[in-house]
């Protein structure tokens, strides 16, 4: 996953232009408001608006998840800092950072972006996307987080690194497999999903 992401992680600053801006899901408060890992990854979005390296935003992440709606806390937030909602789409069906990437891909035509994370999980958000067929290049986020909650999320890369590295081979296979002819089409991808709350675009990696 470093490989992979090698040369495609930096700050806002240093981060080169792209279409879109991809912003991967995470726990909300009790009251719907996005807590810290999630605020760190939405004001970076809000940074790359504003400075002109990115057009648009996609919001990626379980609109039923267990601490509340990550899709509707997210959008909240980026309108009340004054993101236009035009710009504005959102997958609630992004569960996992390999289904956002992923679904990125297949729904939404995106063929690159940047999506940004906090340092522990972007080289696997990048290389994931890449993997996906996105020419990603990754944006830290930062986060006032507490120890814990950093040890936590440090812990909880170290575990989902394997199982990264699996999906990546089976991506890979699973591409080399579609060019000969087998895989899965995109019109079934978009048949399987035609009920799942997905805002997309038609032109790959530009809003109408």
């Amino acid at each position: 996953m470093w490989t992979l992401s090698a040369g495609h992680r930096s700050d806002v600053a240093a981060a080169p232009s792209a279409p879109v801006v991809i912003v991967p899901g995470a726990k909300v408060a009790p009251d719907g408001t996005p807590m810290a890992y999630l605020r760190g990854r939405l004001d970076v979005a809000i940074e790359l608006i504003e400075a002109g390296k990115a057009e648009e935003i996609l919001l990626s992440g379980d609109a039923g998840g267990s601490s509340g709606d990550e899709i509707a806390s997210m959008i909240a937030y980026l309108l009340d800092r004054g993101i236009d909602p035009a710009i504005v789409r959102s997958d609630g069906s992004g569960l996992s950072t390999r289904e956002t990437c992923e679904r990125a891909k297949s729904m939404f035509g995106i063929d690159r972006a940047i999506i940004v994370s906090q340092y522990q999980h972007l080289p696997r958000a990048v290389a994931l996307c890449r993997v996906a067929g996105i020419e990603a290049d990754g944006v830290v986020a930062s986060c006032e987080c507490r120890q814990v909650t950093e040890a936590r999320n440090n812990i909880r890369e170290w575990l989902a690194a394997p199982k990264a590295v699996a999906q990546m081979l089976h991506g890979r296979l699973w591409a080399a497999d579609a060019r000969r002819g087998g895989g899965t089409s995109a019109d079934g991808l978009a048949a399987a999903d035609a009920t799942a709350g997905v805002t997309c675009w038609r032109n790959p990696g530009r809003v109408p």
